[in-house]
């Protein structure tokens, strides 16, 4: 009789074991993910900074209404971190009016999720992971180089009438941000690939 006692009562034991197991293995897998899922939400891009630090090219960007459809594109890409990236970074912005240059329904087509690739590819080619003021831009143009950009493709820099093109578009302004520079041009820099 006492075996059989002895016998269930382990019986017993093992089950509710086995089932707290379970559960403690199940609340960890839980953490696990939602550990995971924030940090996929993490970044750079997600720090907030209550005005302390010298805007970043993404917070000059948001707060300017000329830059919202490039704005949204980043986000769209995913390529916020790259952006607010410590740097120095140098980067070629499209005003709203050059992705309306763009063929209709370019910018929609390319806002898509299944799209996302192309469109991190298509920004990335606006970005030297550089420090090009105006200044070192004249030089580059001066010496006929082309810059580097961090899609791996390069884009010529050229004077003309003291003028400053990169990609065949126009500088027409510049902006320091404490992450490097933002050119503004008027012209979406498509790469030919």
């Amino acid at each position: 009789m006492k075996s059989k006692i002895f016998a269930i009562a382990v019986v017993f034991s093992f089950v509710f074991y086995s089932c707290n197991t379970d559960k403690k293995q199940d609340a960890v897998k839980s953490e696990t993910k939602q550990e995971q899922s924030v940090s996929a939400n993490t970044g750079q891009a997600s720090v907030k900074d209550d005005g302390v630090s010298d805007a970043n090219a993404l917070q000059v960007a948001k707060s300017i209404e000329d830059f919202s459809t490039l704005v949204v594109a980043i986000e769209a890409a995913g390529v916020q971190n790259s952006v607010v990236n410590t740097g120095p970074l140098t980067i070629f912005a499209p005003l709203n009016s050059a992705f309306a240059k763009l063929p209709e329904g370019t910018v929609e087509t390319l806002l898509k999720p299944e799209n996302k690739k192309d469109l991190s590819f298509i920004l990335v080619n606006h970005v030297a992971p550089a420090n090009y003021p105006i200044k070192q831009l004249k030089k580059e143009a001066k010496k006929g180089r082309k810059l580097y950009m961090a899609s791996g493709k390069y884009l010529v820099v050229e004077n003309k009438d003291g003028e400053i093109y990169v990609g065949g578009t126009k500088i027409l302004k510049t902006v320091k941000v404490s992450n490097g520079w933002i050119h503004v041009i008027d012209d979406v820099l498509v790469p030919a690939e």
